[in-house]
Protein backbone atom coordinates (compact mmCIF):
# COMPACT_ATOMS: atom_id res chain seq x y z
CA UNK A 1 0.00 0.00 0.00
CA UNK A 2 1.35 3.33 -0.90
CA UNK A 3 0.74 6.16 1.42
CA UNK A 4 -1.03 9.31 -0.35
CA UNK A 5 -1.22 12.91 0.68
CA UNK A 6 -4.40 13.78 1.73
CA UNK A 7 -5.90 16.77 -0.96
CA UNK A 8 -7.88 19.31 0.64
CA UNK A 9 -9.83 22.08 -1.19
CA UNK A 10 -8.28 25.68 -1.98
CA UNK A 11 -10.63 28.19 -1.04
CA UNK A 12 -10.75 31.30 -2.47
CA UNK A 13 -10.76 35.06 -1.33
CA UNK A 14 -15.18 35.74 -0.82
CA UNK A 15 -15.85 31.96 -1.14
CA UNK A 16 -16.92 32.35 3.31
CA UNK A 17 -19.81 34.90 2.12
CA UNK A 18 -20.97 32.39 -0.78
CA UNK A 19 -21.19 30.09 2.34
CA UNK A 20 -23.31 32.20 4.39
CA UNK A 21 -25.60 33.12 1.31
CA UNK A 22 -26.21 29.27 1.00
CA UNK A 23 -27.18 29.34 4.48
CA UNK A 24 -29.69 32.47 4.36
CA UNK A 25 -32.41 29.78 2.97
CA UNK A 26 -32.41 28.32 6.80
CA UNK A 27 -34.04 31.69 7.46
CA UNK A 28 -37.32 31.19 6.19
CA UNK A 29 -37.88 27.56 7.21
CA UNK A 30 -41.05 28.00 9.20
CA UNK A 31 -40.86 26.79 12.74
CA UNK A 32 -44.01 25.56 15.14
CA UNK A 33 -44.05 27.67 18.31
CA UNK A 34 -46.15 26.77 21.11
CA UNK A 35 -46.47 27.79 24.59
CA UNK A 36 -47.50 25.05 27.56
CA UNK A 37 -49.35 25.86 30.12
CA UNK A 38 -49.44 22.44 31.85
CA UNK A 39 -50.10 18.93 31.83
CA UNK A 40 -52.56 16.38 33.08
CA UNK A 41 -53.19 13.00 32.62
CA UNK A 42 -57.10 12.11 32.94
CA UNK A 43 -59.25 8.28 32.09
CA UNK A 44 -61.54 7.92 28.88
CA UNK A 45 -64.22 8.07 31.67
CA UNK A 46 -63.50 11.28 32.54
CA UNK A 47 -62.66 12.67 29.33
CA UNK A 48 -66.19 11.27 28.38
CA UNK A 49 -67.69 13.04 31.13
CA UNK A 50 -66.10 16.48 29.90
CA UNK A 51 -68.36 19.43 29.38
CA UNK A 52 -68.98 23.14 28.82
CA UNK A 53 -67.72 25.18 31.80
CA UNK A 54 -65.93 21.81 32.93
CA UNK A 55 -62.50 22.18 34.72
CA UNK A 56 -59.24 20.46 33.98
CA UNK A 57 -56.62 20.56 36.57
CA UNK A 58 -53.32 20.83 34.95
CA UNK A 59 -49.95 20.13 37.12
CA UNK A 60 -48.46 23.68 37.46
CA UNK A 61 -49.39 26.14 39.99
CA UNK A 62 -50.32 29.42 39.37
CA UNK A 63 -47.29 31.76 38.88
CA UNK A 64 -45.10 29.32 37.84
CA UNK A 65 -43.08 30.00 34.19
CA UNK A 66 -45.06 28.66 31.32
CA UNK A 67 -42.53 26.71 28.77
CA UNK A 68 -42.12 27.66 25.44
CA UNK A 69 -41.54 25.04 22.66
CA UNK A 70 -40.33 24.90 18.84
CA UNK A 71 -41.06 21.56 17.14
CA UNK A 72 -41.97 20.43 20.47
CA UNK A 73 -38.07 21.11 21.93
CA UNK A 74 -38.32 23.42 25.16
CA UNK A 75 -35.90 26.93 24.36
CA UNK A 76 -37.33 29.07 26.75
CA UNK A 77 -39.16 29.93 29.77
CA UNK A 78 -41.78 33.03 29.89
CA UNK A 79 -44.97 34.52 31.26
CA UNK A 80 -48.73 35.28 29.52
CA UNK A 81 -49.17 38.66 28.93
CA UNK A 82 -52.06 40.43 26.41
CA UNK A 83 -50.88 42.58 23.41
CA UNK A 84 -53.85 44.05 21.47
CA UNK A 85 -56.22 41.99 22.82
CA UNK A 86 -54.57 38.49 22.11
CA UNK A 87 -52.38 36.07 24.64
CA UNK A 88 -48.84 36.43 24.01
CA UNK A 89 -46.04 35.46 26.24
CA UNK A 90 -43.00 37.13 27.34
CA UNK A 91 -39.85 35.43 27.46
CA UNK A 92 -38.10 35.12 30.89
CA UNK A 93 -35.29 32.91 30.31
CA UNK A 94 -33.56 31.16 27.30
CA UNK A 95 -32.52 27.72 27.52
CA UNK A 96 -28.91 27.32 27.79
CA UNK A 97 -27.63 25.62 24.23
CA UNK A 98 -25.89 22.78 26.51
CA UNK A 99 -29.33 21.80 27.65
CA UNK A 100 -31.16 22.40 24.19
CA UNK A 101 -28.27 19.98 22.87
CA UNK A 102 -29.26 17.36 25.89
CA UNK A 103 -32.73 17.26 24.93
CA UNK A 104 -32.20 16.49 21.73
CA UNK A 105 -31.10 12.71 22.47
Amino acid sequence: MENEQAQFPTFEKGQGQKSMKDLDFLLDIPLEISVELGRTKILVNDLLQLGQGSVVELTKLAGEPLEILINQKLIARGEAVVVNEKFGVRITDIISPTERVKQLG
